[in-house]
This record gives C-alpha cells, structure tokens and sequence, in this order.
C-alpha cells in the first residue's frame, strides 16, 4: 500500500504540498487530480525519492523508497515520459534498465510486447513519436512485475486507441491485486476507471474518497473538481471557492 502522511513540503515559506494525507490500495486505481501547480507533481515526487519532505512521511509498502534494494521488483514509475537517451534503441534501453535491478532479459521482449512497441524495439528512441515515449515508459515501468505503479499523466501524446489501451492496461493491473496511483488532467478518464480520487488545490487535499463520493451530487467529476478547488473551466479562480470551507479536513 502507499501511505502519504502529513506529507509538507516548502520552498522557502511557501508550502507547495500543505499537510498532505492520502492512501492508494491494492487492487485499486487510485487517480491524483489537481489543477497545475496543485502539488501533485511534488507528491509524487517525494514518493519515489527524487526530493525530500520537509516533515511527513510517504511510504510504499511501509518503507520509504530510497531504502528498497531493487526498486524495480516493488515499484513501477513514469514520471516525465520514458526518461531515456535518444540515441539508444528501445531494446537497448530496457536492456540497460533490467541489467541495473538484476531483471532477466526475457522480460525485455516481454514489455515490448505488453506494450505494443516490439515492432519498434530497433529504433532509436530520438525517432519515437510522443505517444510511442509513454509506451516506452509504461514497459520501463513494468520490467520488475511491481506490485505497486506510480504513473504521471500516461496518456499525455496517446491517440484514441492508445487511451483506450490505457485505460484497460489500468483496470487490469487492480484487478490483479496491484497498486495503481495515476496523475492525470483528463478527469473524464479518471471517472470511468478510477476506484479512489484524491484533488488537490494549492498544496492541500480538498477531496479524498471513492470516486462516486468525491462527485457527490455534482452531474460529473469534472463539474466537482472545479467546484472543489474553486477555479472555472478556463483556470480562473473563483471568489468564494468552496473547498476550504466544505472540506477542512481533506475527506469527503
């Protein structure tokens, strides 16, 4: 399970993540929404070790993520796209990645296919279009079979098809018993395979349940989340939002 608990971080005197408390389960996708700049990049962040907390705790599996051996095996994360040199090819890549947390080769054709890219498994990846760099980081993020992924905007560049892929790709890791935790900006997806929603709003957690209770009696999670963090569909803040008062505590 990944506990995030009185998460806080600050730069300088401003806290970009303010108290930040949430839990995403196995067999559960959980998604993080969140206008930009809300604090969910630096959540996730925190999470897989790349920064540190200035108090609070976010663990995976009751550890911290800097103290996993081979992270690999536990955790699966793509955050900024595949992260990979674009001289290398797809194999390549994958290959070099398996070698640094001791995962056996085969594995390597594995992903490629998992994730539709053993066509392209020769290519550089400087050639890779957007769509087929979030492929490359899905099948990064699933060469050690972990438990638990940690995915920042996946769809970010997939066609149609590719969303849809998505989303089934999601659905079928929960089912499995996995731990799933998605940043996206595309609520209308979150609402359709997302079991859990945690919203973010200027660091602080405005919203935290299953995905029916954060929408409420609102007609979708789109009209709730622009409700709860107090800004309108162009990113305008609203005099009077309503997430502080309704929602003090960050639960719904």
């Amino acid at each position: 399970m990944i506990e995030v608990t009185n998460l806080v971080k600050r730069h300088g005197s401003r806290a970009v993540v303010d108290d930040v408390t949430f839990a995403a389960r196995p067999g559960r996708v959980t998604g993080l929404l969140g206008p930009n700049g809300a604090g969910k990049s630096s959540t996730l962040r925190i999470l897989l070790g790349l920064d540190r907390a200035t108090s609070g705790t976010a663990l995976i599996g009751g550890s911290p993520y800097r103290s996993l051996r081979f992270p690999l095996r536990t955790v699966g994360a793509m955050l900024d796209g595949p992260g990979a040199s674009r001289g290398r090819s797809a194999r390549s890549h994958l290959s070099w990645v398996a070698q640094s947390n001791t995962i056996p080769r085969s594995r390597v054709g594995e992903v490629l296919e998992l994730t539709g890219l053993e066509r392209f498994a020769r290519k550089r990846i400087g050639t890779f279009s957007l769509g087929m760099g979030q492929r490359l980081g899905i099948a990064t993020a699933l060469l050690g079979d972990p438990d638990v992924l940690v995915l920042d905007e996946p769809t970010n560049g997939l066609d149609p098809e590719g969303i849809r892929w998505m989303r089934g790709f999601l659905r079928a890791n929960a089912d499995a018993g996995k731990v799933v935790l998605v940043s996206s900006h595309l609520m209308g997806e979150m609402e359709s395979v997302a079991d859990d929603l945690v919203i973010i709003a200027q660091g602080r957690i405005v919203a935290n349940g299953t995905t029916a209770q954060v929408r409420g009696e609102h007609a979708s999670v789109e009209d709730a989340f622009f409700a709860l963090t107090g800004t309108t569909a162009e990113g305008i803040p609203c005099s009077g939002g309503t997430h502080d008062a309704r929602y003090p505590g960050g639960d719904v």
